[in-house]
């Protein structure tokens, strides 16, 4: 048995379980990713699709984090080069996405999102689909339905929401910034610290892996009403000196601001 108490503890406080905490009441075994990772490669590749619902139902952390990994590996060997246009391919990361945005709400911590998001939904954005009617359109009304609020208990819709950002690392990794400025945007006013960073973290990834002015005209027209967490992590691989100008302009709450000049 892989259980470790010790382990189990450390992370029980790492991931905020405690009553009031956005991981609340969440259990652990107390297992590294690295073995979560071992256990799933060995079990993934011939792992039944239709059991993984099992796996993501279960009350354990890890054993979520198993069952989303198994996908993300599944999803990841029918999105090759060569499996791009692949009909039969399609339709089988068609279902993991699906059963993926399913269970959406058992990818109930930030580990859990940051782990499986990109891999799946953000790399499904770049793909061809047979869901829907295939557009960008119709992808939009897919983060957005996870982007906005819902009738979801309010952790629930932090997920989903933390989804519809995170995922778009993948989208800024393959040269696409769209993705990252629409959701940043919607997010842009978020009162949860964990959107906070996700979102400057995602602005600070599109610029590197896209545009750093890209970056800076999103920041020209927004920082003065961006929570200062997001912005901090915006602008974290600039240079001291532009940190400080982004960081001492005058922040404007609330969502109708005159834009900054």
């Amino acid at each position: 048995m892989l259980r470790n108490d010790e382990q189990r503890r450390v992370l029980m406080r790492f991931f905020k379980t405690g009553p009031g905490e956005y991981g609340e009441d969440d259990e652990f075994l107390g297992l590294k990713v690295p073995q979560t990772r071992e256990v799933v490669r060995l079990a993934s590749k011939d792992f039944p699709l239709s059991e993984v619902p099992e796996l993501l139902m279960s009350h354990w952390h890890e054993v979520r984090l198993c069952g989303l990994l198994i996908l993300v590996a599944q999803f990841e060997r029918q999105a090759t080069k060569r499996l791009a246009n692949d009909e039969e391919a399609i339709r089988h990361r068609d279902e993991i996405l699906t059963l993926y945005l399913q269970y959406a709400g058992q990818a109930n911590n930030w580990d859990l999102v940051d782990l499986s998001a990109p891999k799946i939904l953000g790399h499904w954005l770049l793909l061809p689909t047979r869901l829907g009617d295939g557009s960008d359109d119709y992808k939009r009304q897919v983060l957005d339905e996870l982007a906005s609020p819902s009738h979801h208990p309010v952790p629930a819709d932090l997920w989903r929401q933390r989804m519809s950002i995170v995922c778009t690392w993948k989208t800024s990794q393959q040269g696409d910034p769209s993705w990252c400025l629409r959701y940043a945007e919607m997010h842009l006013h978020h009162p949860h610290d964990l959107m906070q960073k996700a979102t400057g973290w995602m602005l600070r990834e599109m610029g590197k892996r896209c545009s750093i002015e890209l970056l800076r005209d999103f920041l020209h027209r927004h920082a003065h009403e961006m929570p200062r967490t997001m912005l901090r992590y915006a602008i974290e691989k600039m240079t001291e000196a532009e940190r400080t100008r982004w960081m001492s302009i005058p922040r404007i709450s609330g969502k109708n601001n005159p834009q900054a000049l």
